[in-house]
């Protein structure tokens, strides 16, 4: 069997690999088996000669040896979902491609960002608190916000989804700033972003919005000193990962200047704690997660790794690889 999906929850996979896709791939590739990890074993023969694996997320963690054992003539591991942390260095070490759709997955996150962005300029999420607190005040601009045209906004990491916030604003007359030990002069030229430090961020810019991936070296980075260099009405968006924040930190900072604001679709843990303060801060815009691919976004990715499946077989050039060094700062 030339081709299979491997993953541990079937319910997953139907959900990011549609019907017309499956059929097509199935159709391409004269038949697939849907397995799990414990599966394989009762399928040996059938996959002795499988090359390619279709996943998404829920894909087993594999050995060395396993993959040797249950797949020796393995090229290729297509995953429609983000992050591959937790399965792909045993391929790799073996010399197996892997792809991933964190592409694919960044283009809903990037848009929900672009889209809080334009409202926090606008003073959205302080003025619809004033509304409710006081009918006076549905009449009355946002004191404070100065809308979006010329505005500065901070962006926090510029890789694959930091860029595309940084392209799509484009479309609006912003200031866009950038920190990014990684960026180079020439790509920060091309996105139209300046580079700072995260200390003259926090401090010039009315939102900043985190795209840090997740690791050893980025834990903890936004802290007191940071937060406390908002400006009273400026507004922090979290769509990375919740790691990042110094949460206490945070919440002192929410609290000694009421006015800022917290746009929070990722915390440590998720969901927070039960007595967090982000559930009854005011000023805490609190979401579970939704930037992300949701329902039919889903599809996106698993097309992303049906495209990227079809030019690794003809030997055209792909998008979308993992490498071992790309393991070592990717989320």
């Amino acid at each position: 069997m030339k081709a299979i999906y491997l993953v541990q929850s079937k319910n997953s996979l139907k959900a990011v690999y549609a019907p017309t896709l499956r059929e097509e791939l199935e159709s391409h590739y004269g038949g697939m088996l849907m397995l799990s990890k414990e599966e394989l074993e009762a399928n040996l023969d059938a996959l002795k000669d499988t090359e390619y694996i279709f996943s998404t997320w829920s894909m087993p963690a594999m050995t060395e040896d396993e993959i040797a054992h249950y797949f020796p003539s393995l090229r290729a591991v297509f995953y429609g979902a983000g992050s591959v942390q937790g399965f792909a260095r045993p391929f790799l070490n073996r010399g197996i491609a892997v792809f991933s759709a964190w592409a694919a997955n960044g283009v809903p996150v990037a848009e929900y960002t672009v889209a809080q962005i334009i409202l926090a300029n606008k003073g959205f999420f302080t003025n619809q608190l004033w509304c409710k607190r006081d009918r006076k005040q549905c009449g009355a601009i946002t004191v404070g916000h100065h809308g979006n045209y010329g505005c500065s906004v901070g962006l926090i990491g510029c890789g694959m989804i930091g860029s595309m916030v940084a392209e799509m604003l484009k479309a609006y007359n912003l200031k866009v700033l950038a920190f990014d030990p990684f960026l180079s002069p020439e790509r920060a030229e091309k996105l139209g972003v300046e580079m700072v430090s995260l200390e003259e961020m926090f401090s010039r810019c009315a939102v900043i919005s985190n795209h840090l991936a997740n690791n050893a070296q980025t834990r903890g980075m936004l802290n007191y000193e940071l937060f406390s260099k908002m400006e009273p009405h400026a507004t922090f968006i979290n769509t990375g990962r919740g790691a990042q924040v110094i949460e206490a930190d945070l919440v002192r900072a929410l609290t000694e200047v009421p006015t800022r604001v917290a746009v929070l679709d990722v915390t440590d843990p998720e969901p927070p704690h039960a007595d967090s303060p982000f559930f009854t801060m005011e000023n805490v815009i609190l979401t579970s997660h939704i930037a992300g691919s949701q329902q039919d976004e889903f599809h996106r990715m698993s097309e992303y790794m049906r495209n990227e499946a079809y030019a690794f077989e003809q030997g055209l050039p792909t998008r979308y690889s993992v490498t071992l060094k790309m393991l070592e700062t990717m989320a």
